[in-house]
């Protein structure tokens, strides 16, 4: 990712794109970070899957209402398409990202 790329580029695409709002100090955070690495593997250039740490990103996750995390949500076309606070399973995340994907 380069780091001249805004958050609001990244997500305006036609591709879906996965975000993981975590903290370091979070416990199902930490359980989350292999379960991302998996759906990477599998999804490949259909999507894309980016982490944001609220402790140094605090304005996004004010501006998506983040209470708790982690929260992970799919976006495209800058729209947030579902939304989840919690460990999800990497093969749920992975057919949401087919089905946007198309």
């Amino acid at each position: 990712m380069q780091q001249h790329t805004s958050f609001q580029e990244l997500i305006k695409g036609n591709k879906p794109v996965l975000v993981d709002f975590y903290a370091t100090w979070c416990g199902p955070c930490k359980t989350m970070a292999p379960i991302l690495d998996d759906v990477k593997t599998q999804i490949g250039k259909k999507a894309s899957v980016i982490k944001i740490d609220v402790d140094k990103n605090q304005r996004a996750a004010a501006v998506y209402q983040v209470r708790s995390v982690p929260t992970l949500m799919i976006f495209q076309n800058g729209q947030i398409k579902w939304r989840q606070s919690g460990v999800v399973p990497a093969r749920e995340l992975t057919r949401l990202l087919n089905d946007f994907a198309g």
